[in-house]
């Protein structure tokens, strides 16, 4: 956790962005995003020259060219801001007509993930004031620290939810952490989110390893697997292509695997089969043309709804036995069309259908108010589904307003309990916040997975009066009322 002083930092740095006159949310974290990244290049060819000076021996492939020197963040950032900002925005002619920030666009593969994804960048700091302000507050904040750095960013990530704009990249942490809970990934994972965002699930499933397997990093053949293919995200929108990049980077996520296009396209056609674990909130209350639509997933289901159509593609490209965590509207569970009874049976009937979780509307508030459910399921393409566990989460911990304050309710712990141990559920009352569902009944309503279809509500009898009784309760009251006028009036006159 970082401390109330970093993100005192971290405020400021976000203020002075605003009262610089950047005030898009996403363009304040894509500038702090550029010139992090321009500071780690320093950092690490700073790195490399100590390592070579210490074993007498030449750099090999340094980043800067000693005639690319004054391109460095430890050089530009002592400078007077009109010089910092001149080599920013004008291309030096005896540094290969390159500024800094157009230095680290040519870095290509060889700059790590970050760099493949910087065309189309544009540096947005419009005053050498604000450019010295911030480059100053960067390089005073802790970027050596794996856990620091990484919350630091999540922090700043953070405030787009905040500004109550650009939220659809924005799952809830403590809901991601609990999927990836529920999850466990394994040690031989490799673990997807076809529509990444920000990199919010591949972050926490990273988190998760650190801090619950320490011991698997003993092992080289883990190490590599950590740091080159354990890690895939997909996201047609650069801007959150290069967040994402940069967010598990500062995760210690070196060279995770993004790729950017749609994955529901043709040009996603070639990727089968490939991961173990997919954990996604994939964006939904879309429509898609058929002719937009990759034709393999029209085979599972033919819908032109993205929420349906995504589904359909963690069928695909997990392998059999990967499992998955998928977050989906409530039109899902209980839609009439016959692409959701399709998709539905396809989950419960060919696949192993494991839970469902319904979360409350407020869960993605302030900027969404529809209300959704979490989905656990195995691909088997032989079925399997035994018993569905259904759980009614009421609360999530946080007020379900748009304010979203920490209040003490919060089921999220017993859900974790509970699905830990689900043999214990078997006896558990259709009455309860939880219970198990049988394959047959689901078969038979229609493959309907809403947990109202099923659960049972005791209606508590109430007893009135009688009419009559009421009425002479009514009377009773009257004739007291006249009586205590009439004292009244006896006292005045």
């Amino acid at each position: 956790m970082i401390t109330g002083e970093i993100k005192s930092a971290i405020d400021k740095i976000w203020n002075d962005f605003w009262t610089g006159g950047i005030a898009n949310p996403l363009t304040v974290i894509e500038q702090f995003t550029y010139l992090i990244f321009i500071k780690q290049l320093d950092d690490r060819q700073i790195r490399m020259e100590k390592e070579a000076n210490l074993l007498g021996i030449s750099m090999d492939k340094p980043i800067y060219s000693e005639k690319q020197k004054p391109l460095r963040w430890s050089n530009f950032k002592n400078k007077d801001p009109e010089i910092m900002f001149d080599l920013f925005t004008k291309p030096q002619r005896d540094i290969d007509d390159l500024t800094a920030f157009d230095f680290m666009k040519t870095l290509g593969a060889k700059g790590g993930e970050f760099a493949r994804f910087m065309k189309g960048a544009i540096f947005m700091i419009q005053s050498p004031k604000l450019l010295d302000k911030v480059v100053q507050q960067i390089d005073a904040l802790p970027l050596d620290n794996r856990d620091t750095k990484g919350d630091l960013y999540e922090y700043m990530l953070s405030k787009i939810a905040e500004a109550g704009t650009n939220g659809q990249f924005r799952t809830p942490r403590h809901i991601i952490e609990m999927m990836v809970e529920m999850a466990q990934p394994k040690q031989d994972d490799i673990i997807c989110d076809p529509a990444c965002g920000t990199a919010g699930f591949l972050v926490v499933s990273g988190e998760y390893i650190y801090d619950n397997h320490k011991d698997w990093f003993q092992d080289k053949e883990f190490r590599t697997h950590f740091n080159t293919n354990m890690f895939h995200g997909n996201e047609f929108d650069p801007s959150m292509l290069r967040i994402a990049a940069m967010n598990l980077q500062l995760h210690g996520m070196e060279t995770p695997v993004l790729t950017g296009k749609d994955a529901l396209s043709e040009a996603n056609s070639d990727v089968n089969d490939a991961y173990t674990l997919i954990l996604a909130n994939p964006p939904f209350k879309g429509s898609l043309d058929y002719d937009e639509v990759e034709s393999s997933l029209l085979q599972t289901t033919k819908t032109k709804k993205t929420e349906l159509l995504f589904l359909s593609l963690m069928l695909r490209t997990l392998k059999v036995g990967g499992r998955a965590a998928v977050i989906v509207p409530d039109g899902v569970l209980f839609g009439s069309s016959k692409a959701h009874k399709g998709i539905r049976e396809e989950l419960v009937n060919n696949q192993k259908l494991e839970a469902v979780i319904s979360m409350p509307s407020g869960v993605f508030k302030p900027y969404a108010g529809v209300s959704t459910a979490i989905l656990f399921f195995t691909k088997t393409n032989s079925g399997g589904t035994d018993k569905v566990w259904f759980y009614d989460m009421k609360a999530d911990g946080y007020s379900l307003d748009d304010n979203r304050k920490i209040i003490n309710e919060n089921d999220i712990p017993d859900i974790l309990k509970r699905f830990k141990n689900l043999e214990n559920e078997v006896n558990r009352a259709r009455t309860e916040q939880s219970f198990l569902v049988p394959f047959d009944e689901i078969k038979r309503n229609d493959w309907g997975l809403s947990i109202n279809s099923y659960k049972e509500i005791v209606y508590e009898e109430i007893k009135y009066d009688s009419p009559a009784s009421i009425i002479s309760s009514i009377e009773d009251l009257d004739r007291q009322r006249n009586e205590a006028l009439n004292a009244l009036k006896d006292m005045l006159s």
